[in-house]
């Protein structure tokens, strides 16, 4: 309509024009569309750029909120509110029943045995829900043997509690009740309720006297705050900013355990000690496994990206057999060290893989330990041997991580900018364990700091595909220690989601809670033969 008007007064304006001044005025009326036109497309492009900028500064959820989302959403439906009012009608072990499937006479090695188990409240009432966690065991004791068992959760009340009968000889079979339903759903809720269970307190050097803050993944205060932000992957540590200090001057960290819980009176009651990790199979005898002249299949020798089963292998004569693959024994110290030649391997990050610089330092003579400057126990530990050019190097993990002992916070990177730092090449080696130090905060923090793992391993294999990645899960710990905070549920729940995000990728996984259970160690850090099997694993898959 507007073109239309322009057009009609530019002619009424020149209705009396010479022929030579009518091309004039087309070439106003021309000049004056292509005008029009412009302004107008100009327009259109302004706004719908002011759109994307909109979009791009943080209105829409990122890539990463919407796998955290979509996992959360995975684990609310695994672990659904389950009613509480009485103990009396929480899962008890002693009311319980377990039936063995398909009784034979005899059972031959490489068979598969199962148990149906009907779980009952403490009133003898089936329970028309499932959600208890369990943990299957198998052992022969005489053989130093043990294996774990696979449990099956039909979420009606039942179970099918699988094993694989792997070696022979006479078996006993365990299944443990760690946590009722109930007290599994109370955990669930008390752990994404808040992240002040630690008190972290930092350091700030002024001059040659030093000023304590308090500290944490987050701070619910209206104080001003340090920041202290990876802009990349958007993982943050705050510090209430200490006056006349600035926030760089922040060198040293320590943690304790703050008296606070988010689980009430009555759900205490679910985790007293006599009531966690109660046997649910007491009256079941053992059975006799023989060898029926079975022949095993032959598998392929153990390497990097194979499938863990489960369970991914057993303890025969306290060593570790795996299900899947064939392994190489590394007897002598030759052995290992004619492995270890020409290799870097970097081991991020918690004790558990510290317990490895000291088997290697204690096994392997020709290694040397090399000073490496800073402050504390947890600074970073390097193995030398300058003639096989070996190294073996371990760094802590960054925030959080919770000991009482101080720890330097100067140079400290989370895990995915450790990887992004490392050029890659055929002969160097990465270990990642993560989990024991997240197990007292919201599991949100857990599964960022796994996905972003998982794109910077991505990124290291688009410039080096022939670096050699290989993921150690965490182990089973003390289960009569601060529940609420460390329970081995956490863990469990750690171990499903770093199998779900990692499970495409080309990486070796070493199976510390498998192992952890076989070898029936609740301890947050194994003993030596336990460490000797994991490392006996790691030899296999990089040599």
């Amino acid at each position: 309509m507007l073109k239309q008007i322009v057009t009609h007064r530019i002619l009424m304006l020149f209705s009396n024009a010479k022929p030579h001044k009518c091309m004039l005025m087309l070439m106003v009326i021309l000049a004056l569309w292509v005008i029009y036109f412009t302004s107008t497309g100009h327009t259109k492009f302004s706004f719908s750029l002011r759109n994307r900028i909109a979009k791009k500064q943080g209105k829409l959820p990122t890539e990463t909120e919407l796998r955290i989302k979509e996992i959360l959403g995975k684990l609310d439906q695994l672990i659904p509110p389950r009613p509480f009012t009485h103990e009396h009608t929480t899962t008890s072990a002693t009311h319980s029943s377990a039936t063995l499937l398909n009784p034979r006479d005899t059972y031959c090695r490489g068979d598969q045995l199962d148990i149906l188990l009907e779980a009952r409240d403490h009133l003898g009432h089936r329970k028309e829900y499932g959600g208890d966690f369990l943990r299957a065991r198998m052992s022969s004791p005489a053989l130093k043997a043990g294996a774990s068992g696979k449990v099956t959760d039909f979420n009606n009340g039942t179970y099918l509690v699988s094993f694989t009968l792997f070696w022979e000889g006479q078996v006993s079979l365990s299944l443990l009740l760690i946590l009722p339903s109930e007290g599994v759903s109370a955990l669930w809720r008390a752990r994404n309720q808040g992240y002040d269970r630690v008190i972290f307190t930092g350091q700030f050097a002024n001059g040659t006297t030093l000023v304590l803050s308090e500290c944490g993944l987050v701070l619910n205060t209206s104080a001003e705050l340090c920041q202290y932000l990876d802009a990349q992957d958007q993982e943050a540590f705050y510090c209430l900013r200490p006056q006349h200090v600035p926030c760089e001057a922040l060198t040293l960290m320590n943690t304790k355990n703050r008296k606070v819980s988010y689980l009430t009176k009555e759900e205490w009651k679910l985790f007293h000690s006599s009531k966690i990790g109660v046997e649910m199979m007491k009256n079941f005898n053992s059975i006799k496994v023989l060898p029926c002249n079975k022949s095993e299949n032959i598998k392929k020798k153990c390497q990097i990206g194979m499938k863990n089963p489960s369970p991914s292998g057993y303890m025969l004569e306290r060593s570790w057999i795996s299900a899947f693959c064939k392994q190489i024994k590394f007897n002598t110290m030759q052995d290992i060290s004619d492995c270890l030649k020409m290799k870097f391997i970097y081991l991020l990050r918690d004790s558990t893989l510290r317990q490895w610089m000291n088997y290697f330092l204690k096994v392997v003579k020709t290694l040397k330990y090399f000073d490496h400057p800073g402050t504390g126990f947890f600074k970073t530990h390097v193995l030398l041997d300058i003639e096989r050019k070996i190294l073996i190097q371990w760094k802590k993990h960054s925030h959080p991580f919770v000991t009482e002992k101080l720890y330097s916070v100067r140079n400290e990177k989370y895990i995915q900018q450790e990887i992004d730092q490392v050029p890659g090449d055929d002969d160097m080696v990465i270990v990642i364990t993560l989990g024991q130090h997240f197990r007292p905060f919201p599991i949100n923090i857990f599964i960022r700091r796994a996905i972003n793992i998982q794109k910077a391993i991505k990124r290291l294999f688009l410039r080096s595909p022939g670096t050699k990645v290989i993921l150690k899960t965490e182990n089973t710990r003390e289960i009569h220690e601060n529940t609420e905070m460390f329970s081995d549920f956490h863990g469990y729940i750690q171990n499903l989601i770093m199998k779900d995000i990692f499970v495409d990728l080309n990486v070796g996984i070493i199976d510390a809670w498998d192992m952890t259970i076989a070898y029936s160690t609740n301890n947050i850090h194994p003993p030596d033969y336990v460490i000797e099997n994991q490392i006996g694993m790691f030899l296999n898959y990089i040599c």
